[in-house]
């Protein structure tokens, strides 16, 4: 089995002054998921790994650079889904996490739940022993500027060397949203789904849209009619389009490897690793390759340069 994982950083109208961090980001998430692939590790263990790079770069909306809501604070979404047993954990509007996605796995695996919301979260993260941060170590100086614009998710579903597959969805929601509002991004069938007999799938876009259609599982049932990944894609974000719509974008693997990366909004940062190559893109019809080992090496120069840009 040929493993592959497929990254998302968000289908939104990405402004030019965040285009090329925000491709560069979902390139260096698609590595480091790929490296634990690579390395005999799950499905799961990947999406979380690439997952959290993204919540820790202040590029995307997700943990560190996290959207403020209409109260100038922060609340996070993520979920987490394996395909194998189709286990799941979640969380909503929680506070102060760095990291939600890994907070949703520890629901999965330490609860007998699906998801937990709110304090009630935060209460959990604590008795896990999970560290919490300031909000303002999750805001950025970008974020504060744009608090009226829109922002987006991000995502990844891999594939593994043993058949398993398995989603992962973390976001800050959208900007100046009501105190509790919770998108589709932790909810199961609408912002991710992973099943071992279908796919696996991320979604992203506008989170009431996609819970009035239930994309994740809409996309899934098209694949168990026979359609292919990508017409599976095309055809539900389509019929979002024109039954509520709303725009929006998924990532997508089938237990056979074939994978897409599909949306109808303006732009989508996204990539995908496979047999040491990477894919990825960010305007409609862009489909870029470049070899994973340059792109690693490149990633580990970047993270050794000091202030004066001299290698440490």
């Amino acid at each position: 089995m040929s493993a592959v994982i497929v990254v998302h950083g968000g289908a939104w109208a990405i402004p030019d002054e965040l285009a090329q961090a925000s491709v560069d980001g979902v390139k260096s998430a698609a590595c480091q998921g790929f490296s634990v692939l690579k390395g005999g590790g799950s499905a799961l263990d990947a999406v979380e790994a690439a997952v959290r790079m993204m919540e820790d770069n202040t590029v995307f909306n997700a943990g560190h650079g996290a959207t403020l809501n209409n109260n100038g604070d922060v609340e996070l979404d993520a979920i987490i889904m394996d395909g194998k047993t189709l286990a799941c954990g979640a969380v909503s509007s929680v506070k102060n996490i760095a990291n939600p996605v890994s907070l949703a796995r520890a629901v999965m695996d330490k609860t007998s739940h699906v998801m937990l919301t709110g304090s009630g979260a935060n209460q959990f993260a604590e008795s896990m022993g999970v560290e919490t941060v300031p909000t303002d170590a999750l805001v950025t100086e970008y974020e504060r500027k744009e608090w009226e614009k829109a922002h987006d998710t991000v995502g990844a579903v891999a594939l593994d060397c043993t058949g398993n597959v398995a989603c992962a969805t973390s976001t800050g929601g959208i900007r100046n949203k009501k105190i509790g509002r919770v998108g589709d991004s932790p909810v199961i069938g609408s912002g991710g789904y992973a099943d071992n007999f279908s796919g696996a799938v991320s979604c992203t876009g506008h989170g009431e849209s996609i819970l009035k259609v239930t994309l994740a599982r809409l996309i899934v049932s098209h694949i168990e009619q026979g359609k292919s990944v990508s017409d599976a894609s095309q055809l539900s974000l389509q019929y979002m389009g024109e039954r509520v719509h709303g725009a929006g974008g998924s990532i997508v693997v089938s237990p056979s490897g074939q994978w897409a990366a599909t949306f109808t909004t303006e732009r989508m940062a996204w990539a995908a690793a496979q047999q040491d190559e990477l894919w990825y893109g960010l305007e409609p019809s862009q489909r870029n390759k470049d070899c994973i080992f340059t792109v690693v090496f490149k990633v580990k120069i970047h993270s050794n340069m000091t202030p004066e840009g001299q290698t440490t």
